[in-house]
């Protein structure tokens, strides 16, 4: 029984972190910076993995996509791939989680479902490590730019879809992880129902017996003939 709660509560996080790292490919604020006027936010710079954007003080945006996939940078390209990588490697992983769990009825035997969902518990924690490198990676930019006094162009700052990433990273190694904890506890639950109590013979039994039920035979009395 804890297995399975466990198993439900693994399958619920590791679906929360897909759907969050899943939102965070589409998200605009990446990265966001802001010109400030004397009274109001005059425009505010944001990028995606997609495309870059101005929107002034009216609420009026004006964005421009990226044009070329080769002209990008190459961090660019490395996030979008683990990102790619890292939702597609999520919904792998929520098909055989599902087909691993206890309480469904497909997957075979035990032995061969706890195998299942600890190979789900190794494609989530895959999933989290390509969302939270590519997240990492893009902040690694991001400070580095800010903090170099080298460096005359626009400078930002952290976006609110990185720690949607990052959020959604933890969850889904924390969920994996638990998966994989999963078939250790059904292989000790396994030898728990098989244990070997030893072969008790006949004649062991009989002794046993003998010695634990009090002899209950009245003594017998010899008169004194018997002596001589």
């Amino acid at each position: 029984m804890a297995s399975t709660s466990a198993e439900i509560i693994a399958f619920l996080l590791t679906i929360s972190g897909w759907v969050l790292v899943s939102s965070t490919l589409p998200t605009d604020y990446w990265k966001v910076s802001t010109i400030d006027g004397t009274v109001i936010t005059t425009a505010t710079f944001w990028a995606n993995l997609w495309k870059t954007c101005v929107t002034d003080s009216t609420g009026v945006s004006n964005c421009k996509d990226f044009p070329s996939m080769l002209a990008l940078d190459g961090y660019i390209q490395a996030c979008r791939g683990l990102m790619i990588s890292a939702v597609c490697l999520g919904f792998f992983g929520a098909v055989f989680g599902l087909v691993g769990m206890k309480c469904t009825k497909v997957g075979g035997s035990d032995q061969t479902k706890a195998k299942i969902a600890c190979l789900a518990g190794l494609i989530f924690i895959l999933s989290g490590l390509c969302s939270m490198t590519s997240c990492s990676l893009y902040a690694n930019r991001i400070t580095s730019e800010f903090f170099d006094p080298s460096f005359v162009a626009q400078k930002y700052e952290l976006g609110a879809a990185l720690f949607i990433g990052w959020a959604g990273a933890s969850l889904c190694i924390i969920g994996g992880i638990i998966f994989c904890f999963s078939i250790a506890e059904n292989s000790n639950s396994t030898r728990r129902g098989y244990a070997y109590n030893g072969a008790t013979s006949v004649m062991s039994s009989r002794t046993k017996v003998h010695n634990g039920v009090p002899d209950k035979t009245p003594p017998k009395h010899f008169d004194k003939n018997a002596y001589v």
